[in-house]
């Protein structure tokens, strides 16, 4: 049976329109059109669902104690010893039920779909990859469409073994990871669970590997995500055993295009960044994380202007908000750059493209057909209550500003 629906207000072609309806059959939008009947709710402004593109569910355990620095001169590696310590502790009980609340809440946050890059796979009982399972569970029991971005973690850095908690996350090599990818495949919940690829990082996975798995990856016609450049010791660490960058690896070594996501690039050259963007591929953002960390602000002004596909996501999960997400990125490149923020030509306005940040593009990292309202996309919307005192008396030609800037 179809359903209708005759929102006050419908994202469309980067406007709220009013006056449209939407027929949808099972999970997919079979059509939109014109109609001069009156809305079925008149308080409803429909957008695209929110494309969540890089979480870590199970750091939604961290929540508050992350915050809490021992070390005033190292605030980072404070964060980092409080992760590895919730690492230590997880079974796939308490995984199941930290990725169910992280999911929960990004349902009410309007996120419908998720890539949660995944990298912590077993118990204490070994190499048993049984929190691959429990975030599954998790994302079907929150009923999230999920892609579980399925992480290959090999050394604890560049020429380094794993040592301590990181052992949770040993993908042993390249040929056990991949049957544990399989396995992972064979136990999605159906059509609203699928798989992509992750090279964690390429001080986690040593660059031949990382080459012959981007290649399987490129088989399959699974998208690849993998961290880059989020801290400054990165870049020196990959400097010191390969001369050059991890961007510069990833250019010369891993043929970067639309199919492949880094995420951060925090510390990335403007130069570099400039020749990634030209090749189609994405770049994930994660401000609030980033900001949370003190990581910096990436210099996205190159992918700005090659309209090239810039996607966010939630990454510790701190705080879950695709709407921060967005107003933080605006707000962050104001501090850069000036009062341009993510707009560079055109009008100035900046609800366009960041609602495509939020929506299509992470979207088209993860290889999912939404993120637009549109025939044959997945229908996954975000509801917006337009009579919200934040939004009251505000014209509908400024309601996509307001919901990021005001709500």
């Amino acid at each position: 049976m179809n359903t209708i629906m005759r929102p006050a207000l419908t994202w469309i072609d980067g406007d709220f329109q009013s006056g449209i309806e939407i027929e949808v059959r099972d999970s997919h939008i079979l059509d939109v059109r014109t109609t001069e009947q009156s809305p079925t709710d008149s308080s409803l402004a429909l957008l695209p669902g929110f494309v969540n593109a890089h979480s870590h569910a199970f750091q939604r355990g961290l929540r508050g104690r992350g915050e809490v620095f021992t070390n005033p001169d190292d605030d980072f590696w404070s964060w980092r010893k409080a992760m590895y310590g919730l690492v230590e502790t997880l079974t796939p009980e308490s995984a199941y039920e930290h990725s169910l609340r992280a999911f929960q809440e990004m349902r009410a946050a309007g996120i419908t779909s998720v890539g949660e890059f995944h990298y912590i796979h077993h118990s204490d009982a070994g190499l048993d990859y049984a929190l691959d399972e429990a975030v599954l569970s998790a994302a079907s029991t929150a009923d999230i469409r999920i892609v579980l971005l399925h992480a290959c973690y090999l050394t604890g850095g560049f020429d380094q073994s794993l040592s301590g908690a990181q052992e949770r996350f040993d993908g042993t090599d390249l040929s056990t990871w991949w049957k544990a990818f399989d396995r992972a495949h064979q136990a999605c919940h159906g059509e609203a669970q699928t798989m992509g690829v992750v090279i964690h990082s390429l001080r986690a996975v040593p660059i031949d590997i990382a080459v012959e798995l981007r290649t399987e990856a490129m088989r399959r016609g699974l998208v690849v995500h993998l961290h880059l450049e989020e801290q400054p010791a990165e870049i020196n660490d990959c400097q010191a055993t390969h001369g050059c960058t991890p961007m510069r690896l990833v250019l010369d070594r891993l043929q970067p295009g639309p199919d492949m996501t880094a995420v951060h690039c925090t510390h990335t050259d403007a130069r570099e960044m400039d020749a990634y963007a030209a090749t189609g591929a994405n770049v994930c953002l994660c401000p609030l994380t980033e900001a949370n960390l003190g990581d910096g602000i990436a210099d996205i002004s190159g992918m700005r202007k090659s309209n090239a596909s810039i996607c966010l996501g939630t990454d510790s999960n701190a705080r879950i908000s695709m709407i921060e997400e967005m107003r933080l990125c605006e707000y962050g490149q104001r501090l850069r750059d000036g009062r341009r923020g993510v707009c560079v030509d055109g009008d100035g306005r900046i609800d366009r493209p960041l609602i495509d940040m939020a929506t299509r593009a992470g979207a088209a990292a993860l290889g999912l057909k939404a993120g637009i309202i549109a025939p044959g996309h997945l229908a996954d919307f975000t509801r917006i209550d337009i009579t919200a005192p934040e939004l009251q008396a505000v014209d509908t030609r400024y309601l996509a500003t307001a919901i990021i800037t005001g709500s």
